[in-house]
Parts: C-alpha cells; sequence; structure tokens
C-alpha cells in the first residue's frame, strides 16, 4: 500500500494554514479538508481518513470537542489525531494526550517537521492494520479448525448408526434456534449471547460422541433393551464427558471443549432429578444440558429408528409439552413452544428419508 493511499485529514479555520499543510504533504497523500469541527464529524462519517491534524482553537467545536467525539465513537476512535496550535503550555498538550492524541505540532509550522510526524503516525497505523489483519485471520483458521475437529469428531458417533445421517446436522440447528429465542427471556439475556449461542452451535455434535464406546450389539439392537443394556447405554454419557476431558485438559481450562463436554456429559439429565448419569434436578443442570435435552428429544421423536417410525411432528410438539417441569426445564419448553415451526423446518431440510418427511408434512 502506497502513502498515496492514504488519506489525510486537515481540519482547521484558516485557510493558510491550510494551504501550507497541502503544499507539504499534498504530494505524498490523499489530503482531505474541514474548516470547522461540526463539518469533519460529518466528512469523517461518510469516509473515515487515515490520519486526521486537528486544530485546537476553532469556533463552535474546538479540537478537543472534536477529539472526545471521535475517541467516543467505536468506528473512529482507531484514527490518529495530531493537534496543531500555537499553544504550548504543558498542561495544554497534556489535555490533548489525556483525549487520546497521539502528537502534537505547534503552530508555525516547520514543514519537514510535520511530515515526519505525520509519516511516523501513518507507518504505525500500517504496522498496526497488518498485525490486525493478521490476528482476524489466526483467529479465522482457529475456529475453522474448531469447527472441523468437533465436527469430525462427532461424525465417529454417526457412522456407528447409519440412519441418524441428519441428526447431528438437525440437532445443533435446533440448539441454536432455541437459544436464540431463549435469550428473549431476561432470566437467560446475559447468559445466551452471540458468543455463548456460537459455542452451543458448534459444540452440539459431540453430544453423542460417548456412543462410541457403546458396543454394537446394544447400540443397534433393534427391540427394546434389557434393564442391564440401557445401565450400558447410559454410560455414553460418561464416555462422551471423558473422552472430550482429555482433549480439554491440553487446551486449558475455559477451552471451546468445555461447552462440548457439558452438553455431551448432561444432555441426558432430566429436570425433576430422574435422568442420568448423576441425577442432577432443576437448575442444578448446567443451562447447555438443558438445552441439549429438548433438542435431542424432539429429535429422536421424528426421526426413524430401528426400533421404530418417525413420530409427526405435532406427537413429538404434544410429548415435549408433557415432559415440562418433569422431563425438560419449564422455561425450555415454553420457548420451544414458540418456535416449533422452525423446528420443523430444520428437521425437514435435514431429514434423512422420505418418511421422515413425509410425517413431519403430516403432524
Amino acid at each position: 500500500m502506497d502513502l498515496s493511499d492514504f488519506i489525510v485529514m486537515v481540519v482547521d479555520d484558516t485557510e493558510t494554514n491550510i494551504d501550507v499543510l497541502v503544499d507539504t504533504l499534498g504530494d505524498q497523500y490523499d489530503i482531505r479538508v474541514a474548516m470547522d469541527g461540526k463539518a469533519a464529524l460529518e466528512d469523517i462519517e461518510d469516509e473515515k481518513p487515515d490520519l486526521i491534524l486537528l486544530d485546537i482553537m476553532m469556533p463552535g467545536m474546538d479540537g478537543y470537542q472534536v477529539c472526545e467525539a471521535l475517541k467516543s465513537n467505536p468506528e473512529t476512535r482507531g484514527i490518529p489525531v495530531i493537534f496543531l496550535t500555537a499553544m504550548n503550555e504543558e498542561q495544554d498538550e497534556a489535555r490533548g494526550l489525556e483525549l487520546g492524541a497521539v502528537d502534537y505540532v505547534t503552530k508555525p509550522f516547520s514543514p519537514d517537521l510535520v511530515k515526519a510526524r505525520v509519516k511516523n503516525q501513518i507507518e504505525l497505523k500500517r504496522y498496526r492494520d497488518h498485525l490486525e489483519e493478521l490476528v482476524k485471520e489466526r483467529t479465522r483458521e482457529l475456529l475453522l479448525t474448531q469447527e472441523v475437529t468437533i465436527e469430525s469428531m462427532g461424525t465417529l458417533a454417526e457412522y456407528r448408526d447409519p440412519e441418524t445421517g441428519g441428526h447431528i446436522k438437525r440437532t445443533k440447528n435446533y440448539v441454536k434456534a432455541l437459544a436464540q429465542h431463549l435469550r428473549n427471556n431476561p432470566k437467560f439475556e446475559s447468559l445466551l449471547n452471540d458468543e455463548a449461542i456460537d459455542a452451543l452451535y458448534k459444540s452440539a455434535p459431540l453430544h453423542d460422541i460417548g456412543k462410541v464406546g457403546v458396543r454394537d450389539y446394544i447400540l443397534l439392537k433393534p427391540g427394546k433393551l434389557t434393564d442391564e443394556e440401557f445401565e450400558e447405554m447410559k454410560k455414553h454419557t460418561i464416555y462422551g464427558r471423558d473422552a472430550i476431558l482429555v482433549n480439554e485438559k491440553k487446551l486449558g481450562v475455559g477451552s471451546f471443549l468445555s461447552v462440548a463436554r457439558q452438553i455431551a456429559h448432561t444432555h441426558q439429565e432430566k429436570w425433576d432429578g430422574s435422568g442420568y448419569p448423576q441425577g442432577l434436578k432443576g437448575e442444578d443442570i448446567p443451562l447447555n444440558g438443558r438445552l441439549m435435552a429438548v433438542a435431542d428429544v424432539y429429535d429422536a421423536l421424528i426421526s426413524k429408528r430401528v426400533y421404530k417410525p418417525p413420530f409427526p411432528h405435532g406427537e413429538a410438539v404434544e410429548i415435549i409439552k408433557e415432559g415440562r417441569g418433569t422431563h425438560f426445564d419449564p422455561d425450555m419448553v415454553d420457548s420451544f413452544l414458540e418456535i416449533t415451526e422452525r423446528f420443523r423446518e430444520i428437521a425437514l431440510e435435514f431429514a434423512d428419508c422420505d418418511e421422515e418427511r413425509e410425517m413431519l408434512l403430516k403432524g
């Protein structure tokens, strides 16, 4: 990026000063001019400069007020400001620096000094922008790595049961839709910000990862499980927790795998304490697990399995409604009941077979 690609705005109410600065800098930078603070802020709103040379003593808004306005706006606070002033008292300089200015140039101007100060700040900005882009690119790579890792691990469980090909896609979208709606409830607003919902969406595919540890004759049994077999099936929540925990420890506390571990471990808990593996009750069940419970049960009901046909959408909704306050958190169910059509849309989009689609459209 050449210096001529950088925009330098000169804000001064004296034409002579503007002419000097344009002559000094115009052969190197794209110069924009404003003759008062209000006009400068309006111009900056339309097109943001890379650096601002700002006079202090101006009618209307003085330079301090303009600088304060710039630094209070997230979109403009990063623009470097160099004050132009005939004032040279230390307290005046200190005030400007406290407001966020990066430098001072006193009048009358020394062209070489102005060029040097401007060039230094432009080079610093160019370097900073480059670092920010590198950080953004690295962040994109890390997020993509996380998503690919989760999807790959989730697919392991999916391979164990060929009839659940769309289960991962459906459940992660159910959870996202439910969480987005639930945050309209003031009780959950602070817990379900964009970052938290994104983590839920990306982690949901690992909720059944522990099924890789369940023996085939149990996992794929076409009939009802015996008590002993069901006790073994329950262990998938433990297997999932342990498998994720091993890798979570390597990444440290608070990593993206923390949400995945919590979902895998607690999505079979029930509001009344009758679930497994810990028998947690009420709000002792993590929010992530309570959300996943609704999504997982709805999908199990509307999906075809070796041991049952798919249920109609309406019947699945009624079963979840009946589980309010026993199986499910009442707040989760209330939110679910307001967006059941969104659940149906997701189920149709990622349905595994025509029979499931027919039942979704029927009920």
